[in-house]
């Protein structure tokens, strides 16, 4: 099996290093990935410098927007989660954060469950629902100082699936593509009226990932209406606009 050289210089490049024991992780998840994904649709990208770099380390660049990912023991939110992404790469790296992985699909929340066991991962919940009914839990609505998104939904259906989950004071980051930018436009009102209050948009300029990659980061400034998340399909049916 090739190296994870490329995994490791670029977390270096992000400011952080990784362990042997958490590039052994790394490894572990990869192959456990590539064996589920025979049974069960995960991800199209399985070469494994690819995953090194288009799912591992892309997922590190949350460190960008919320550098207190590094030392802090935060409450984080991974909406949308599929295949653990970008949850598990950042509690991997950062072991401190308490981390729940929000998966719709019963197959997909079973890997989950079973890699975070075989990782031996601690702070680590598996849900299985739908945002749209899990943001109106109490346990779950507005607990997050960290709720991050990637290759879920358009941003302004994303910002309603996302935001009630985040406590006042908290951000949501989203991991985008640069093509995804007139979005941040569309879906203006959307997160004022979610609580929200864009902050930044980031360009990720890291040594192996494609030059497209961008983070939207929104911080939480106010409590979410309790009307929303709607009820399940329609925000991606009908965004707010």
């Amino acid at each position: 099996m090739a190296t994870v050289d490329k995994l490791i210089a670029g977390a270096r490049f992000l400011g952080f290093e990784l362990s042997r024991g958490q590039v052994a992780q790394f490894e572990a998840y990869y192959r456990a990935l590539i064996d589920w994904n025979r049974l069960i649709n995960l991800t199209t990208i399985t070469a494994y410098e690819d995953v090194q770099t288009k799912h591992f380390l892309d997922s590190l660049t949350v460190a960008l927007a919320t550098p207190d990912v590094r030392e802090e023991p935060l409450n984080m939110i991974d909406v949308g989660t599929g295949a653990g992404l970008p949850g598990l790469p950042l509690k991997i790296a950062f072991p401190q954060l308490r981390l729940v992985l929000l998966e719709a699909t019963a197959k997909r929340a079973a890997f989950l469950r079973s890699i975070a066991g075989l990782l031996e991962l601690d702070g680590v919940e598996v849900v299985a629902g739908r945002a749209e009914t899990v943001a109106h839990q109490p346990q779950y609505r507005e607990h997050f100082a960290l709720v991050l998104s990637r290759a879920v939904a358009a941003l302004p259906a994303l910002v309603e699936l996302t935001l009630p989950f985040c406590a006042v004071g908290g951000r949501l980051v989203a991991l985008k593509q640069a093509d995804a930018m007139p979005e941040v436009d569309h879906a203006a009102r959307a997160i004022t009226l979610l609580g929200g209050r864009l902050r930044q948009v980031i360009a990720v300029n890291v040594p192996g990932l494609p030059p497209d990659r961008r983070l939207v980061v929104v911080d939480k400034v106010a409590p979410t209406p309790a009307d929303y998340p709607r009820r399940p399909g329609v925000p991606a049916k009908r965004p707010l606009h």
